[in-house]
C-alpha cells in the first residue's frame, strides 16, 4: 500500500524514510495519506483474526512487522451503562481504555510510534507532558531499547512521575505548564540529538489513535454510534478518530452518513478549543489564562494544530462542551458505582451529558459512546478518603460496630 506525509495546511509533502516533525514550509501538523483503493481486504478478513491493537497493521506504515514494538495491546471493552446512571439516557456505551498498558489510551498512540521511529533508527527521544503521554513513552521507549527524555510540570500526578523513573527514563521538572516544557524541547532538541514527539507535532501517534475508529466500528458490528465524547487537552485523539473514520469512509467500509460526531469535553478551567470552536474561530489564537483542573490531561491552555481538532468537530457536526473539577469528581464516583474506576479526563465525559442534553447537542434517544481514557489507579492523590473514620475491627471480632 503506496502513502505519503503530507501537511494538513498546505499539502506541501515529505519523505517518508526520514523522521519529521511539523512543516517546514508553513509550521502545519503531517499526516499520513494512505491510497487504500488497491489493498486487497476485507473487514471480514480482519473480523476472523484474534481482537488485538495489531490485527490492523496493515492500515500503518510499517514496512516490516518485526519492527512493531508491543506491550500485549488487545482490543479494550465496550459497556453499555443503565439509564439511571446516565442521566437518564436510554442508548449510553462506555469504551475502557484504562485497561491498555500504562493505564491510558496513551498507549495506542506511543506503541506505533515508537515502532515507527524504531524502524526509521531514531535511537533518542523526548516529549513533553502532563503525565500520561511521557509515562507511555517511556514504558515503549523502555521495550524498544531507545534513550527516552521526559519534562512534565512539576505538579504533574506523582504515578506518571514514578512510572518514567521506574521504566528508566530521563525525567525533568519544569516550573511550569506543559507549554513551558514544550518550549524547552523544542529549544534543546538540536543541542542534545532528540526526536521531538510532542503531541500534534509529528505524524506518528495520529497513526495509532487512528485505529480507534477501526475498534470502534468493527465492535458496532460495522454501524458506529452517533455519537462519540472525547475529553480533550492536546486533542490528538479526537484527530485520530477523525482520520480513522474518514479512511473507513474511504474503504467502504461505513456510509458518510454513519461517521460518529465528534464531541470533545474540556474542564472549566482551561476550556481553549471550547472558547474557540463557540466562537466560530479556525484556531485557538491565544493561551488559556491560569489554567487549572484535576484532570492533568485536560490541562493544555494553547494546543498546537488546534485548527485540525476544530475541524474535526466541525466536519462531523459535532461540539464542544466544558465541566467543572465538581462535576468530574461527582462522575468519578458515579461510574465508580458501574465498577468503573477512571481518571478525571474520562469521568469528564459523563460529567458532559446534562449539558449536551441542556444545549441541544444530543438527542436523548442517540447511541452516545463515552471514551473512558484512563484508569483511576493513576490518580489516587485526588480521591479523598478519610482512612481515620473507617472503623478498625480487633482480629476476634465477631460482630460489626
Amino acid at each position: 500500500m503506496s502513502h505519503q506525509i503530507a501537511c494538513s495546511y498546505c499539502g506541501f509533502t515529505y519523505e517518508l524514510k526520514k523522521p519529521v516533525n511539523i512543516c517546514v514550509k508553513c509550521g502545519g501538523a503531517l499526516l499520513y495519506r494512505f491510497n487504500l483503493y488497491n489493498l486487497k481486504i476485507s473487514k471480514i478478513d480482519l473480523e476472523k483474526k484474534y481482537d488485538v491493537f495489531w490485527k490492523y497493521s496493515i492500515f500503518l506504515p510499517i514496512n516490516n512487522l518485526t519492527n512493531i514494538v508491543s506491550l500485549g495491546e488487545f482490543y479494550t471493552p465496550i459497556l453499555h451503562l443503565p439509564k439511571e446512571s446516565v442521566f437518564g439516557f436510554g442508548n449510553v456505551f462506555v469504551k475502557d481504555d484504562g485497561r491498555l498498558p500504562t493505564g491510558t489510551f496513551k498507549a495506542r498512540g506511543m506503541s506505533v510510534a515508537v515502532s515507527i521511529l524504531r524502524e526509521l533508527g531514531v535511537g533518542r527521544v523526548a516529549i513533553p507532558s502532563a503525565g500520561n503521554a511521557a509515562a507511555a513513552l517511556a514504558a515503549y521507549g523502555a521495550r524498544a531499547g531507545m534513550e527516552v527524555y521526559t519534562f512534565m510540570p512539576r505538579d504533574a500526578p506523582l504515578s506518571t512521575l514514578k512510572e518514567c523513573v521506574s521504566y528508566g527514563a530521563r525525567v525533568y521538572l519544569v516550573d511550569g505548564l506543559i507549554g513551558d516544557a514544550a518550549r524547552i524541547v523544542d529549544r534543546l532538541k538540536g543541542k542534545y540529538g532528540w526526536f521531538d514527539l510532542s503531541t500534534n507535532k509529528q505524524p506518528y501517534r495520529f497513526e495509532g489513535y487512528k485505529l480507534m475508529a477501526y475498534e470502534i466500528s468493527e465492535q458496532f458490528d460495522w454501524h458506529p454510534p452517533d455519537v462519540i465524547v472525547f475529553p480533550t487537552g492536546g486533542g490528538e485523539g479526537v484527530i485520530g478518530l477523525w482520520k480513522g473514520f474518514r479512511e473507513l469512509v474511504e474503504l467502504g467500509w461505513i456510509g458518510e452518513s454513519e461517521v460518529p460526531r465528534l464531541i470533545i469535553v474540556q474542564s472549566s478551567g482551561c476550556a481553549p478549543l471550547v472558547k474557540a470552536f463557540r466562537e466560530g474561530k479556525g484556531e485557538v489564537e491565544e493561551p488559556w489564562p491560569n489554567a487549572r483542573t484535576i484532570a492533568a490531561g485536560l490541562r493544555v491552555p494553547k494546543p498546537y494544530a488546534s485548527y485540525l481538532v476544530l475541524r474535526a468537530i466541525r466536519e462531523t457536526d459535532g461540539y464542544a462542551v466544558a465541566v467543572s473539577d465538581e462535576e468530574i469528581l461527582s462522575s468519578m464516583r458515579a461510574l465508580a458505582r458501574e465498577g468503573l474506576f477512571v481518571c478525571p479526563e474520562a469521568a469528564a465525559t459523563h460529567a458532559a451529558l446534562p449539558h449536551l442534553l441542556e444545549e441541544g447537542a444530543v438527542d436523548p434517544s442517540d447511541r452516545i459512546l463515552l471514551y473512558l481514557t484512563g484508569s483511576g489507579l493513576k490518580y489516587l492523590d485526588v480521591i479523598e478518603v478519610d482512612v481515620g473514620r473507617l472503623p478498625v475491627l480487633s482480629r476476634d471480632a465477631d460482630s460489626l460496630p
